[in-house]
């Protein structure tokens, strides 16, 4: 049974930056992917930054250039940092790690973006 930890959530000032970890628990085999949702009060979870088992990425319109996603094969931990914060970044980011026959979500860690 795989799980997910995510750390690094908090308050930060805009124009801060964050970085979240998620570390991955269990035996891992054949990831496609890993990544980085959002979800914002009152609103749908997003897509936020993606990360290929062939290194091949993905972000948001909103975050291209500010985010940028990571693995550590070794640690089984997948990163965002986040730069440049803006208020609208708030909500909750939840990592996803997804192979053959698996796709497994963490719990979420809040980030506040707020002066």
């Amino acid at each position: 049974q795989v799980q997910l930890v995510e750390f690094g959530g908090g308050l930060v000032q805009p124009g801060g930056s964050l970085r979240l970890s998620c570390a991955a628990s269990g035996s891992i085999f054949n990831i496609n992917a890993m990544a980085w949702y959002r979800q914002a009060p009152g609103k749908q979870r997003v897509l936020v930054a993606q990360r290929t088992s062939g290194a091949d990425t993905y972000y948001a319109a909103s975050v291209k250039g500010r985010f940028t996603i990571s693995r550590d094969n070794a640690k089984n931990t997948v990163y965002l940092q986040m730069d440049s914060l803006k208020v609208e970044d708030t909500g909750v980011y939840s990592c996803r790690i997804w192979g053959s026959g698996y796709d497994n979500w963490g719990q979420g860690t809040q980030v506040t973006v707020s002066s």
